[in-house]
């Protein structure tokens, strides 16, 4: 009984990917494929999956687009919605039009709403999961409009089968809801939304459209309650594939803005992520903040030595000779130690951000030609005046007595900062040209909007479709 209770715990362990096969994932992007499949035999779920397959490779259906649009009342995501449907060839998912469906389903959910109750959200995805099983959804693509509505809705859509390419937050602040709200027009012929001042309608149109019925302000003010309770856990559903786009700006900037994201190819790559900067440039912090974000393995050089040497490996052995005999660790031994924690597997299942390495050219070609070659390398760009501000220590004001040791820890310290800098910029160029594709980023501003402008562009891939 023992023996069979050890072979089941053994058989329970988590999988681990090898680093060769997991960097071949990625340059394949093997993980997108076989979710697209995944999803696809979910929905569809055909009689015979292995010719069903073999067909949907070759097939063009592959790369319909699958998208989700969020945000507030009155942002604008029906007007937006209906616009991306007729460029993508696309049909446009509503709560109006799954209330339409004459099943059993679409009566039931019907009577909840003709109750002004919410729809259960079982009932909810069963109704959008019948409606994108239907041939059109699946020939030409979908865009669903301000669906799901809560985090739990989302999560059960992705287990069934139900997982967009990419979604897209829209964001306004509540006094540019409430005047568009108060200008909301509705064609009762063909259903769409049309604004007073932001989104006119043609002329055939203004004449039919009505003021909407249900433009009372305070009405309003509750949607906008409920929706903000619940919009943060449903954007973290779906954080690997979102952007946010900020809809108080004309209607055809925001569309355009829509539009290059939805064009963009969405990959499940693990993330190895390359954070280069000067001394002082926030590194170490930002890491943090997107390792925090992303569950991805904070690897700070710096630290590496003090990991390895700690380490019952063969390196970490190799370190502690070094470190004991207070010699320098050679820099063969360090390429070493950060091989080796590469290569752990969670850094392999997880992806890593690398901060404070490659520091030289050596490094940095070592980092590009070993398996664990980095996909996103970001430069943090700060000036030596502001970078020397932030990492030394603040003079003493001169009418002030200074002890003797102050003086001279803060000039030793600014030597140090100094003697940095110059390394850092001697081996800039060297580091750029391995990085060619490296994106730079203004780290001389609030750490939170270089958090931001990072995220972004973590989050948002340039191959196109």
């Amino acid at each position: 009984m023992e023996s069979k209770a050890m072979m089941m715990e053994e058989s329970v362990q988590p999988l681990r990917v090898p680093p060769q096969m997991s960097i071949y994932a990625d340059q394949h992007n093997i993980i997108h494929l076989v979710q697209t499949m995944v999803s696809s035999l979910a929905v569809d779920q055909p009689e015979d999956p292995i010719a069903y397959l073999l067909l949907l490779l070759q097939d063009s259906s592959v790369h319909v687009p699958r998208v989700v649009l969020l945000g507030p009342p009155a942002v604008g995501k029906t007007t937006l919605a209906g616009r991306l449907c007729a460029d993508l060839g696309a049909v446009h998912v509503t709560m109006e039009t799954l209330l339409d469906d004459p099943s059993p389903l679409g009566q039931e959910a019907r009577r909840h709403a003709l109750k002004q109750e919410e729809v259960p959200d079982d009932l909810l995805v069963s109704l959008i999961q019948g409606r994108l099983k239907e041939s059109d959804c699946f020939n030409t693509g979908w865009v669903l409009d301000g669906l799901p509505q809560t985090r739990l809705q989302a999560r059960s859509l992705q287990q069934g089968g139900v997982i967009p390419k990419h979604v897209v937050l829209l964001v306004a602040g509540e006094d540019v809801l409430l005047e568009r709200h108060r200008g909301r027009l509705l064609d009762p012929l063909t259903g769409d939304v049309y604004h007073e001042t932001f989104a006119r309608p043609c002329e055939e149109a203004a004449r039919r459209a009505e003021k909407s019925a249900d433009a009372h302000v305070g009405a309003l003010r509750a949607h906008l309650q409920r929706y903000r309770c619940k919009v943060t856990g449903l954007s973290s559903a779906y954080r690997h594939i979102l952007t946010t786009v900020d809809a108080d700006q004309p209607p055809l900037d925001v569309y355009q803005q829509a539009l290059a994201f939805l064009r963009t190819r969405r990959c499940s790559r693990t993330p190895r992520v390359l954070l280069l900067g000067p001394p002082g440039s926030g590194k170490r912090l930002q890491a943090k903040m997107l390792a925090d974000k992303y569950k991805m393995v904070d690897v700070c050089c710096s630290d590496l030595l003090r990991w390895a040497e700690a380490d019952p490996s063969s390196v970490g052995e190799e370190v502690r000779t070094y470190v004991q005999h207070n010699r320098t660790v050679p820099k063969s031994v360090t390429l070493k130690v950060f091989q080796e924690r590469l290569d752990r597997a969670d850094c392999s299942q997880r992806g890593w951000i690398l901060h404070h390495l490659p520091c030289d050219l050596q490094h940095a070609k070592h980092l590009t030609e070993s398996l664990n070659a980095p996909n996103r390398v970001f430069f943090l760009e700060l000036t030596d005046d502001v970078c020397l501000q932030r990492t030394t220590i603040t003079p003493v004001h001169p009418s002030v007595h200074a002890a003797p040791g102050d003086v001279s820890q803060c000039l030793d310290n600014t030597r140090s900062v100094t003697q940095a800098l110059g390394v850092y910029r001697t081996h800039t160029a060297g580091l750029q040209c391995v990085f060619p594709d490296g994106v730079h980023v203004d780290a001389d501003q609030d750490p939170q909007c270089v958090f931001e402008a990072l995220d972004k562009q973590l989050t948002i891939q340039t191959h196109a479709h």
